[in-house]
């Protein structure tokens, strides 16, 4: 089981680890600081941390002895003119990172490779763990980017990379707004794959859309890769073939919408969701903290509450604030609000970890 806990908040890094039965902090990086995202390495126990300072831009850096000490490294960058393209008629803009919306390492036998998805719809690959970036240019030039738009931000990012555990040339991304994009090639050809999704905020014609789908936050079962399970703006999607094609996934209690979503390790009909109201609210639903399982692949879901707020409670689950361990044992969360819980049952029963940190960007076990 994993024994730390990374917390990325807007004012720092926090590692929490189990000891003694009992999990505390046990280590800060940059206080004060706007964490967004935080890797552990699994191929060599490192950790990658990126920020987003504002005025003063985005960072990325590395710690090879568990956080004790920091090196920075390159970010990924837009070559010089590139533009943002909108197929509505408006003039381009310069291409900038804004953010680094996701960060996920390469395969066991890729050492130093790293993906990175970016605010504004970017991909990069690393080779050289961070030392330098290439744009991913088979999928910034393909001519249906021009129909990506804003959905968590103003313009579009790939928030969710899923790399097969079976052959680390084949990987799918999805985009907000943008839909679910598959290579497998290593990046060098890409396909849209959004059938069965829906987009029930645009009028009917555009519904089925591929390109203005609006993913939340996409996850993959690791030992049945071929798996998945989305959060969607308009509801929950699972996909048993490879994410090529969706199933609509109906009976989320109390609420089809939300950002965050964890799939079981070794089971892909378990995974795990945390509703709320959407669009104009994004509260829970009636005040409640509700964590929605299922254990059936989507035919029913159980509201675990144990341990959890019961009433006048506002916090909010962001896309990469859920996770769960190796074992699918522990899952834990953190809230816009600062409230952090976490379960050593699979979610039967939750402990706080802490109600008062900063707002929460990502929770993950390493």
């Amino acid at each position: 089981m994993s024994e730390m806990l990374f917390v990325s908040t807007r004012k720092g890094l926090f590692q929490f680890a189990r000891s003694n039965g009992s999990w505390n902090i046990h280590q800060t990086s940059f206080l004060g600081h706007n964490v967004t995202l935080t890797l552990p390495d699994p191929r060599d126990g490192s950790i990658f941390a990126t920020l987003n300072l504002g005025h003063f831009g985005v960072k990325l850096h590395h710690s090879a002895d568990g956080g004790k000490n920091w090196e920075e490294r390159a970010v990924p960058t837009y070559p010089a003119g590139e533009e943002l393209r909108t197929g509505d008629g408006k003039p381009p803009s310069p291409a900038n990172l804004k953010l680094i919306w996701s960060l996920e390492a390469g395969a066991a036998s890729q050492p130093g490779r790293l993906w990175a998805g970016t605010l504004p719809g970017g991909l990069f690959r690393s080779d050289d763990a961070g030392r330098t970036w290439q744009l991913v240019r088979s999928l910034w030039d393909r001519p249906e980017r021009t129909h990506w738009f804003g959905g968590g931000y103003d313009t579009p990012g790939i928030h969710s990379i899923c790399i097969d555990p079976r052959n680390p040339d084949i990987m799918r991304v999805a985009v907000s707004c943008g839909g679910v994009w598959l290579t497998t090639d290593g990046g060098s050809t890409w396909e849209s794959t959004t059938t069965g999704m829906y987009a029930e905020y645009m009028p009917p014609e555009l519904r089925t859309n591929p390109n203005i789908q609006d993913p939340h936050r996409m996850v993959q079962c690791p030992t049945a890769p071929e798996h998945f399970w989305v959060q969607h703006h308009s509801g929950v999607f699972r996909s048993t073939d490879g994410a090529k094609s969706w199933m609509d996934v109906p009976n989320v209690s109390p609420s089809v919408f939300g950002f965050a979503v964890a799939v079981h390790p070794s089971d892909p009909q378990t995974a795990w969701l945390v509703p709320a109201v959407k669009d104009e609210c994004r509260i829970p639903v009636g005040g409640r903290l509700v964590v929605a399982r299922t254990r059936d692949g989507g035919r029913k879901f159980t509201e675990l509450t144990r341990g959890l707020p019961g009433d006048s409670c506002y916090d909010l689950v962001y896309r990469h604030a859920l996770d769960r361990d190796e074992t699918g044992e522990r899952v834990a969360f953190g809230s816009t609000t600062g409230g952090l819980w976490l379960s050593e049952d699979g979610g039967d029963s939750w402990q706080t970890l802490s109600s008062h940190l900063p707002p929460i960007h990502a929770v993950r076990f390493g």
